[in-house]
């Protein structure tokens, strides 16, 4: 029963995350990158404030606590904006894959800083980068669309990096700050040093055909990550294998409602990346 219940919620999770995806792709092409990540963090600060606030500030919320979550959001905000930029210009079949490579990051951090991985982490790193690296040639004649697909892969993989850095500033202190904290408090970081600096700037800027795909990033992004939570009290090794399948879903959606299309090496790279990605997320949970 805990497989299944693991299974069902990385799909639901999955599955939100790629429709939040396939909606950002096309929010930021009808408003600006900026604007989307200013509603989609205002969006998610209202969501969970009710949720973290209904218990109290948390005693373990202290000074370390307070920086971990600090520079979880800070990274988060950029990260979201060098996504959002991504999705702009580049195709959905290869940011999402890149960007779900958060984890592989995260890992590659904790080497940096010391950390002692599972046996097998290196090569599926190394796997991870050359699938990205396939991802990012682009065999079109036409120059243009060359250039938007190596600067979306390009801003894809800071992306990756920078939600590796939230990642894992987030595990720092899981254990000991409650989940709706962990997640509000990036999101309120967002809103007060980017939301509301652009909103006072005026470079806030939505669109009634806009708003309802904005609205479905925010909210789907939020959801998956509770049901992702859910899943992983039963079995966090199945429940995040499982959820990383979003950029598959992604691609797919892409394809279909879209009419993406992958060049043979690109499809190549983000086969990679998803085998990488759901062995090395196997073997570090």
């Amino acid at each position: 029963m805990a497989a299944v219940t693991a299974i069902l919620a990385g799909l639901g999770a999955a599955v939100l995350w790629a429709t939040s995806t396939l909606s950002t792709s096309r929010s930021t092409r009808l408003v600006t990158p900026t604007s989307v990540l200013a509603t989609v963090m205002a969006i998610g600060a209202a969501t969970m404030a009710p949720f973290a606030l209904a218990g109290g500030v948390p005693d373990a919320l202290g000074g370390r606590e307070l920086l971990w979550l600090g520079v979880s959001g800070l990274a988060n905000v950029v990260g979201l904006l060098l996504a959002y930029t991504s999705l702009r210009t580049g195709k959905v079949g290869i940011v999402a894959p890149i960007t779900s490579a958060q984890g592989a990051a995260a890992a590659l951090i904790a080497v940096l800083l010391g950390e002692t991985l599972a046996p097998g982490t290196g090569l599926m790193l190394g796997v991870i980068v050359v699938g990205v690296v396939l991802a990012s040639i682009s065999r079109a004649d036409d120059g243009m669309e060359r250039g938007r697909d190596r600067r979306g892969a390009l801003f894809a993989g800071c992306a990756a990096l920078l939600f590796g850095l939230g990642l894992y500033a987030s595990g720092r202190m899981a254990e000991d700050v409650p989940l709706a904290w962990v997640v509000f408090v990036p999101r309120l970081v967002g809103v007060v040093v980017f939301s509301v600096p652009m909103l006072v700037l005026g470079r806030v800027r939505m669109t009634r055909r806009a708003l309802p795909f904005v609205v479905a990033s925010g909210l789907c992004e939020i959801a998956g990550l509770l049901l992702f939570n859910i899943g992983a009290r039963e079995s966090i090794a199945v429940t995040a294998i499982v959820s990383s399948q979003f950029a598959a879903l992604a691609a797919a959606g892409a394809y279909m409602m879209f009419g993406e299309r992958l060049y043979r090496v690109q499809l190549a790279g983000v086969v990679a990346i998803v085998v990488g990605v759901s062995v090395l997320t196997g073997l570090q949970a």
